[in-house]
């Protein structure tokens, strides 16, 4: 049987914090911030997703303050492992990305809270509260990005940051083996994301996805 919740053991406890970043001038400037506050605990701190999944079960934090993009493991998949593992557990984004798709993918796995690094500090700290509450709070560019992807006529607003640096790199004329090399990914993962790509712009072959992309500045000129 597992242990309960600090928070749920004591109503009145602090706030258990996890934070998951891998830029350390960051994670140090979030820990002053969650040590200000009085009803905040600092529990720990990890450079990326892979240390989160290691130690939040042990830690059993009531809220994970996680980046979107790290090595070894994002925010996204880290997110994925721990929600069985700790079901009172709230997630809440933290980065630097408003795309359409990376917003809705944060919430598919289930985060409370999508922020961007712009916000204030009372902001985050609301927000903290807020997710741990059980609501879920998106920041203004993440609400206006998932609007603007809902409108028609809005191609390419669901790809993911990853794929739009594949169709940049398409529209420049590499091929999935160029590409695979500059990106440092293997071969299959390039047909995949290409894939993906036609199937949300709604073309047959990369001619017209490059076209379509160009068309809707989706990536930079060609020059």
């Amino acid at each position: 049987m597992n242990a309960p919740h600090a928070s749920q053991a004591h109503p009145h406890a602090r706030l258990r914090i996890l934070i998951v970043d891998d830029h350390p001038m960051i994670r140090s400037g979030l820990a002053a911030m969650v040590r200000g506050e009085a009803d905040f605990e600092l529990v720990g701190e990890a450079a990326h997703g892979a240390d989160a999944v290691r130690i939040a079960p042990e830690l059993m934090p009531d809220v994970v303050l996680i980046d979107l993009v790290m090595p070894q493991m994002d925010g996204i998949e880290a997110i994925t492992r721990l929600r069985p593992l700790l079901p009172s557990t709230r997630f809440v984004i933290l980065t630097s990305l408003t795309e359409p798709g990376e917003v809705q993918r944060a919430l598919q796995a289930g985060a409370s809270g999508y922020l961007t690094k712009t916000a204030s500090a009372q902001e985050l700290v609301n927000v903290i509260r807020a997710a741990h509450g059980g609501r879920r709070v998106l920041s203004p560019e993440a609400t206006e990005a998932l609007i603007a992807a809902s409108q028609p006529g809005q191609p390419g607003a669901d790809l993911t940051q990853r794929e739009r640096e594949l169709l940049a790199l398409m529209a420049r004329g590499l091929t999935n083996q160029d590409i695979a090399e500059q990106l440092r990914i293997a071969l299959p993962t390039v047909k995949f994301h290409i894939t993906n790509i036609l199937s949300k712009l709604g073309v047959g072959n990369r001619t017209e996805a490059v076209l379509l992309a160009l068309k809707h500045r989706l990536v930079p000129p060609a020059g």
